[in-house]
């Protein structure tokens, strides 16, 4: 059964509901930026985000009261600094409290890699000689049975919906992600509903040299969204535009600079065309 083929605006409607767990992944790249902003105007709410590397899709949709929990590892403008949105609102509770569920990247990997092969947690040799497991419940200890050796333990990551971004799928709904993959596939596998978002659908899909593939019967829904990953880049497609990030941070710094930059930017546009457009008038 091939993948449906929607709408940005209908995808989130159909998958994203309020209270679930939502997984935007892409490692440096590939960021669904455009997914994000369309769950921000559809005003969901109470979501536990789930993502390697919160980036300034996470600021923005915790800024907008999207989220109530988030699981990740390390949180930051990267290059830059703090993401100002997720400080307020773990030092302020602005606009709402929110639940932190920290681990280490080779953490996440493994709750991921376990949440792919449907197992209920994922192991590794990691965290020794950290604190980070005397503040976070979700760390634990297990005896291998083999050997006796103590090793990490992370519960499986299980996302109602995985959303990624990708350069390309056929009209079947096969995906191919070319470049920095990160933990793509696996959070991909791991989820209830995968939805991608791509930068060009075609009648067949390329050789997969130094690529992966998704088939399409992992896939729930796959859009058309040209640009999706911007302000991040897409291999083969579009550079990152390090100015944006840079300039989030005076952006992102205030509340109410925030709030306005956002009722301009994405709920002020219609779609993700419609943003990029605004920001490149705004730029001219």
């Amino acid at each position: 059964m091939s993948a449906a083929i929607l709408s940005l605006a209908e995808a989130i409607e159909h998958y994203v509901a309020d209270g679930a767990s939502v997984a935007l992944e892409g490692f440096t790249h590939l960021i669904p930026f455009a997914a994000g902003h369309e769950i921000i105007r559809q005003r969901r709410r109470d979501l536990h985000l789930i993502r390697m590397t919160p980036d300034l899709v996470y600021d923005q949709m915790i800024g907008m009261g999207c989220a109530r929990k988030l699981t990740f590892s390390w949180g930051g403008n990267p290059g830059v600094g703090s993401l100002h949105r997720l400080r307020d609102a773990v030092e302020h509770q602005w606009p709402h409290p929110l639940e932190l569920d920290e681990h280490s990247h080779a953490g996440m990997a493994a709750a991921f890699c376990a949440g792919a092969a449907r197992l209920p947690f994922g192991m590794l040799r990691g965290y020794v000689g950290t604190d980070l497991p005397a503040h976070n419940p979700n760390i634990r200890r297990v005896e291998c049975p083999f050997t006796g050796e103590m090793l990490a333990a992370v519960p499986a990551l299980n996302p109602d919906v995985t959303i990624l971004h990708a350069q390309r799928a056929d009209r079947a709904g096969n995906v191919a992600i070319d470049g920095i993959v990160g933990a793509a596939r696996e959070a991909a596998l791991a989820a209830k509903t995968l939805v991608v978002t791509v930068e060009e659908i075609v009648d067949a899909l390329p050789p997969a040299m130094n690529a992966i593939v998704l088939p399409h019967w992992v896939v729930g829904a796959v859009v058309h969204c040209r640009g999706g990953a911007y302000p991040s880049y897409a291999q083969g497609h579009y550079a990152r535009d390090n100015a944006f990030y840079r300039h989030w941070d005076g952006i992102a710094r205030e509340r109410g600079t925030f709030l306005g930059w956002m009722e301009e930017h994405v709920l002020g546009t219609r779609d993700h065309r419609a943003f990029l457009a605004g920001l490149q008038q705004e730029a001219a």
